[in-house]
């Protein structure tokens, strides 16, 4: 079964950092773009950031400076540093992937299950 997997969230103060992870599992032969959305309560989804697979970045205006995306196509993983963390980046975060190729053949718009972040004042 294919899948994306993210870790990392939790609870933190104001001011400090946090490392999201995004796993594909399963036999994957390769990954699209990819990206990074969150949702804060009753709110709308947004996207926070998104890298494509030869590494072009593009980021929200309110994280730019704050929190970089990366990706290991190796290892089919896709992180996201953030740092200098405040209240307002509370949110569910997920990661996408746009294309998955694998055993089981391809898929789109392939979401995580989400993992809370919560940042404290």
């Amino acid at each position: 079964q294919v899948q994306l997997v993210e870790s990392g969230g939790g609870l933190v103060q104001a001011g400090g950092s946090l490392r999201l992870s995004c796993s594909a599992s399963g036999r994957i032969f390769s990954i699209g773009d990819m990206g990074w959305y969150r949702q804060a309560t009753g709110k709308q989804r947004e996207l926070v950031a998104s890298i494509s697979r030869d590494d072009y970045t593009n980021y929200v205006d309110s994280v730019k400076g704050r929190f970089i995306i990366s990706r290991d196509n190796a290892k089919n993983m896709m992180y996201l540093q953030m740092n200098s963390l405040k209240p307002e980046d509370t949110a569910v975060y997920y990661c996408k992937a746009d294309r998955l190729t694998s055993n089981y053949g391809a898929f789109y718009d392939l979401w995580g299950q989400g993992t809370q972040v919560t940042v404290s004042s």
